[in-house]
């Protein structure tokens, strides 16, 4: 297997459909993989217009993923198998929003981004106008991102003028934590 540009988890594929900003990913990273273990949580939740994972041309989809036994414990069956196919392939980049797996695969050493991250990118490279409005219509989704990263993401992308520090700016609807 040839090295992916990037890994995803479950998670920042749902984020970023939610949005329909799922084709951002084949336009920033090229070669998308994911595990089957992916695949198959993605699918129960998928609403009809959302696109089938598994005929994008761009993502390839790896059946057989051996878990990497060293892994801590308090990680789902997906995130377990990101990390490990990420490991054995060295891909240059992991996809995962969840704060404990992104630990864990920093941890293994391995580069890690999330959907905010994709957003970012994204308006740095003109393909989005500006990142708060996808933010805004994450978080109207039930979806959950601390203040502070929040704030510092927004002053990134120049869409918040007060340094990302200040974070009290921030609405209440902005520390949400319920997810599809």
């Amino acid at each position: 297997m040839s090295s992916p540009a990037l890994v995803s988890d479950t998670s920042p594929l749902i984020n970023l459909t939610g949005i329909g900003y799922l084709d951002l990913l084949p336009r920033l990273y090229g070669a998308v993989s994911i595990p089957r273990a992916v695949l198959t949580e993605y699918e129960p939740g998928k609403q009809a217009h959302e696109p089938d994972l598994a005929t994008q041309a761009w993502l390839t989809v790896v059946d057989t993923v051996a878990i990497d036994p060293a892994l801590p414990g308090g990680l789902g069956s997906g995130e377990q198998a990101v990390i490990s196919l990420a490991k054995l392939s060295g891909a240059r980049l992991v996809l995962i929003d969840e704060e404990r797996a992104r630990n864990v695969a920093r941890q293994l050493g391995l580069h890690v981004v999330g959907a905010l991250s994709v957003l970012l990118r994204a308006k740095q490279h003109g393909l989005i106008p500006a990142v708060n409005p996808a933010i805004e219509t994450m978080i109207g989704q039930g979806r959950y991102f601390a203040p502070t990263l929040l704030a510092k993401v927004l002053h990134a992308a120049g869409d918040l003028e007060a340094s990302w520090k200040e974070a009290e700016w921030l609405p209440r609807h902005y520390v949400r934590s319920t997810m599809r």
